[in-house]
């Protein structure tokens, strides 16, 4: 005889093993050649989740949701990865300069010096800030 397993109950084993899918943020398109995470991301477009992953141990200070790491993925593999520092739309305005991406937008800039590109992706009440330097 087969045993059925709920549907929640699965989708919670999976949740707290790390397993379940990642949530996507949508397209970027990069204008120029990256590293993320210590690795060449050549420019082009991507499509971005969120990993179940969280970088370890926390920013000093900041709660464990306050950074996630985001993939990179090209043709559904993923071809990079980097942290992204999670801010509330409430929060934002008091941290970060420039016009803000509208909800489920995303904005690339390169910052001054040309030191680093932000990618910043507004999604579901959420702001995701990747910051990279140039390859």
């Amino acid at each position: 005889m087969k045993h059925l397993v709920p549907v929640a109950a699965l989708a919670a084993t999976l949740a707290a093993a790390g397993l379940a899918s990642a949530q996507s943020l949508g397209s970027v398109t990069l204008g120029r050649n990256v590293m993320a995470d210590g690795r060449p991301l050549a420019a082009g477009t991507y499509q971005v989740r969120l990993s179940e992953t969280r970088p370890s141990p926390p920013a000093v200070g900041q709660s464990p949701d306050s950074e996630r790491f985001v993939e990179f993925l090209r043709g559904g593999k993923v071809v990079g990865r980097e942290v992204a520092t999670v801010v509330s739309n409430a929060d934002v305005a008091s941290i970060v300069k420039g016009p803000k991406p509208a909800a489920g937008g995303v904005r690339v800039d390169m910052l001054k010096g040309n030191d680093y590109v932000r990618v910043w992706i507004n999604r579901g009440g959420n702001n995701y800030l990747i910051h990279m330097p140039p390859a």
